[in-house]
């Protein structure tokens, strides 16, 4: 992998596919840029993609002290690098820091978002003191329950789900990233659509949704969608939270080369 130096000194680390338009792939919960390694080689025809992985993940640094302006310059050094400026691909939590990237005027030329992570009037919020709960459980080395916490109480999930999840190969990266989930609820701050905000910004914008992901998924994307000008909500096959890769490949090879 290659690697930059954000702002703070920390290394950030990251792959380049392909030539044509810049587009950089970011991330949300648990996950590193090995999460887009399907959807690459369709984007790759089309575009130069970068696909990093964040900070406190794979092979990326990290900082003593964790504060979200950090992660905006590491995206916006990913850019730097790319040519100046780039389209941007954000999914779940990584698209609440994407936005939160453009509204600091970092330069993206067109945003591709699926599902933010926003809780609409209508559905209930995380606990409000899931940082310190996940917080102690890490201070204690219960990985696997600040995990558990994670996809249970702040995301939602069934038990019974959860427990699919704790069954399957990637748990292991759950537990290895789950001290950068403290990081996602900052990221999130209270959860709501920053609506006000995102009036002022002009940049043309796909927010995606799934036609098979939680109602409460669904609605975070409309909202999100409808907030912003030059927005346009897009629902496309898929599962819960996940998009068929030959669609969203297609979708956004399509939007960020026009």
């Amino acid at each position: 992998m290659r690697k930059v130096v954000s702002r703070d000194g920390t290394t950030i680390a990251y792959e380049k596919s392909g030539e044509g338009p810049a587009l950089v792939l970011l991330n949300g919960a648990f996950r590193d840029h090995t999460i887009f390694n399907d959807l690459v080689p369709e984007l790759a025809q089309h575009c130069t993609v970068y696909a990093y992985d964040r900070r406190g993940r794979g092979q990326s640094g990290d900082a003593p002290e964790y504060a979200v302006e950090r992660e905006v310059e590491d995206l916006q050094a990913v850019i730097e690098e790319a040519g100046g400026s780039a389209a941007v691909f954000a999914g779940s939590t990584g698209a609440n820091l994407a936005i939160k990237a453009a509204l600091a005027g970092t330069p993206i030329t067109r945003l591709a978002l699926h599902e933010p992570f926003f809780r609409v009037d209508g559905f209930p919020k995380p606990p409000f003191n899931a940082a310190r709960t996940i917080q102690d459980l890490l201070a204690r080395d219960r990985r696997d329950e600040a995990a558990e916490f994670f996809l249970g109480p702040v995301l939602g999930l069934t038990p019974d789900t959860v427990a699919e999840w704790r069954r399957s190969p990637i748990w292991a990266v759950n537990e290895t990233n789950a001290h950068t989930l403290l990081y996602d609820i900052e990221i999130c701050g209270d959860f709501t659509v920053p609506a006000d905000r995102l009036a002022g910004f002009r940049t043309e914008t796909l927010v995606l949704n799934s036609d098979s992901t939680s109602v409460w998924l669904r609605a975070a994307a409309q909202a999100t969608a409808d907030a912003l000008p030059n927005g346009r909500g897009l629902e496309l096959s898929g599962s819960w939270h996940r998009i068929d890769m030959d669609v969203l490949g297609r979708t956004l090879a399509e939007f960020a080369t026009a």
